[in-house]
């Protein structure tokens, strides 16, 4: 079920702006009230969590929302929130994956301080409580391949079948795992099995594997170990040792609880202790799920983002049409903007899907009270002032953001050939067009009111040039009452313009579920709803303040949209990427198919 944006105030228009209440109460949910009990009992004195991604990828939106929510807790109790690598599938994991997460965090606003570790830190301890399980009976070695492990594993209604070297004694099993941290194995000959019950009704529960044989270097360990522990094996414990008091998950990982907490319980029955300087009383932590992140017209499989990079869809991981936080930096996202959006959808237990319409309202909000104004023409149509003083040009004062008084002002200059937007002239206007026809006056933006006298056309008959006159009365907001206008349009003086590129992005896939393949071919799968129209790029001319900005700053282009400085940028030729539009104006791109 999708939960829209907010409804419009009444008489909105016909792609309204969410407008969620303002400002964003603190909000309380199930995990704070969990943590609050835990404190009034007792259980617990200070609060310990964890962030802990996977170093396979770069992080996406769905990340952002668990990253604010562990830290967001750290920081309302006064306890700490830790930055773990799960890095326990080398084949997959790579330092500049690492180098990026903790990038993203810190733009994000989260400082973990000195508590940065990493799974592998514990690949010891885990062997060593690894060797005293098998030693109690609980695990063993199996060599079924692992078309054989899932085959035998049963399904929901039936029970899977015991593994036929289930029964290999503590010796067998000793001397094997031994074997195979000595790398004597090929990769997937052997892994290593809890023994815990096969007809379970939890699949999770059904003998898992601990280990498995990986013969790849490790970014941290290097060739150290060959064998590495599963994810429901390391987690877990990884937790206990660090002292997290509340292991914070997505809902994917509730069938796996039990299976965290047997792995604890195991532990303590063979008398293994976590103590050390991070867990000082050895209390056990406890998982607690919430509801992952879904929105609109938006991918958070880390497979197929991949899938998206290796396949060129896109430029790179920091694509700006890729939902990653560093595609979002790249295309002029804010981070108060994801920490506010993140706050408003809240942390629920079911499943649901927000619009992505709600995520730029917050995005839009932020640049709105901070972004600078500038002027582009998109698509420039030249008009000439015909009564202007030939040569002339002045210094016209723009006001850098009427939101902010302490922004100050620019001086823009004017001259007598201007370029406007081809939309903002029409020969033959329509009803209530307001703007530039023959015989109509508009103002210039910071400028003169001009009046259209005639136009000039090329051999097709094509405008090419619009001829104008203008006032010299009416400089800036000044205008006698016979001479009010209903529009003011922005421009660039022909001669003081900078060519610039303009890249428009538009929402990655045609569909609000881009795994939604009804209706297309048989074969089709996610990515036959890629849009086309993702990534449009253009040339624009823009007045020349904007000359000195860096990559990464943010402006507004008046009357078109927020627009960011893209790494691309060269020396006197700026690259822009639209990061929002000034309004909620993208309409459903599949609705534009039918």
């Amino acid at each position: 079920m999708n939960t829209p944006a907010p409804k419009p105030a009444p008489n909105a228009g016909p792609n309204p702006t969410p407008n969620p209440a303002s400002p964003t109460p603190a909000v309380t949910n199930f995990i704070h009230e969990v943590i609050d009990a835990d404190l009034a009992s007792g259980k617990h004195t200070t609060i310990v969590t964890r962030f802990p991604p996977e170093p396979n990828g770069y992080l996406h939106i769905g990340h952002a929302k668990s990253i604010c929510l562990n830290f967001g807790i750290a920081k309302k109790y006064g306890g700490r929130c830790h930055l773990r690598m799960d890095d326990t599938n080398p084949a997959k994991e790579e330092q500049e994956y690492i180098d990026s997460i903790e990038q993203d965090v810190r733009w994000l606003g989260f400082d973990w301080e000195s508590h940065s570790y990493h799974a592998s830190d514990y690949f010891q301890q885990l062997y060593e409580w690894t060797l005293l399980l098998i030693k109690a009976g609980k695990a063993y070695v199996c060599d079924l391949t692992p078309e054989e492990v899932s085959k035998t594993r049963g399904t929901l209604t039936t029970p899977g079948q015991d593994s036929p070297f289930r029964s290999r004694s503590v010796e067998e099993n000793l001397d094997l795992f031994t074997r195979m941290k000595a790398g004597e194995f090929p990769d997937g000959s052997r892994v290593l099995r809890a023994k815990i019950d096969m007809a379970s009704r939890n699949l999770n529960m059904r003998d898992p594997v601990m280990y498995r044989i990986v013969h790849a270097e490790h970014p941290r360990t290097g060739k150290q170990w060959c064998i590495y522990p599963i994810y429901d094996w390391a987690h877990g414990q990884s937790d206990w040792l660090e002292g997290v008091t509340h292991s914070i998950c997505t809902l994917e990982f509730e069938d796996h609880k039990p299976l965290y907490d047997w792995y604890i319980d195991q532990i303590i029955a063979i008398g293994g202790t976590p103590r050390n300087s991070l867990n000082t009383t050895g209390g056990r932590p406890r998982q607690y799920e919430f509801a992952r992140l879904n929105m609109t017209y938006t991918m958070m499989s880390k497979r197929k983002l991949l899938q998206l990079v290796q396949e060129k869809f896109v430029r790179g991981w920091d694509d700006p049409r890729m939902p990653t936080i560093s595609g979002m930096r790249r295309r002029g996202y804010t981070p108060q903007a994801l920490r506010a959006f993140c706050e408003r959808i809240g942390v629920a237990r079911r499943s649901n899907t927000i619009d992505l319409a709600l995520l730029e309202f917050f995005v839009r909000e932020d640049l709105n009270a901070r972004a600078p104004r500038a002027m582009a023409v998109l698509k420039p149509l030249k008009v000439v002032i015909t009564n202007y003083p030939a040569g002339q040009v002045e210094q016209m004062e723009a006001v850098n953001n009427p939101e902010d008084p302490a922004a100050g002002a620019r001086q823009v200059p004017f001259s007598g050939e201007l370029f406007i937007e081809q939309e903002d002239f029409k020969e033959v206007p329509p009803p209530k067009f307001y703007r530039l026809f023959p015989g109509q006056s508009v103002r210039l933006r910071y400028a003169y009111i001009v009046t259209c006298t005639d136009v000039v056309k090329d051999s097709e008959g094509n405008v090419v040039q619009v001829n104008c006159t203008y006032d010299p009365a009416t400089r800036g907001g000044n205008a006698p009452d016979n001479k009010k206008v209903k529009a003011t349009i922005h421009w660039v003086s022909a001669a003081h313009a900078l060519q610039a590129e303009v890249r428009l992005y538009n929402p990655l896939f045609t569909r609000e579920d881009p795994d939604d393949t009804t209706g297309l071919p048989a074969n089709a799968d996610w990515r036959a709803n890629i849009s086309s129209e993702s990534e449009v790029v253009t040339s624009a001319l823009v007045e020349p303040s904007l000359a000195s900005k860096k990559p990464g700053e943010f402006v507004q282009f008046e009357r078109t949209g927020y627009f960011t400085v893209d790494p691309d940028s060269t020396a006197g030729k700026p690259v822009f990427n639209r990061t929002v539009t000034l309004k909620d104006t993208w309409t459903r791109i599949e609705n534009k198919a039918k």
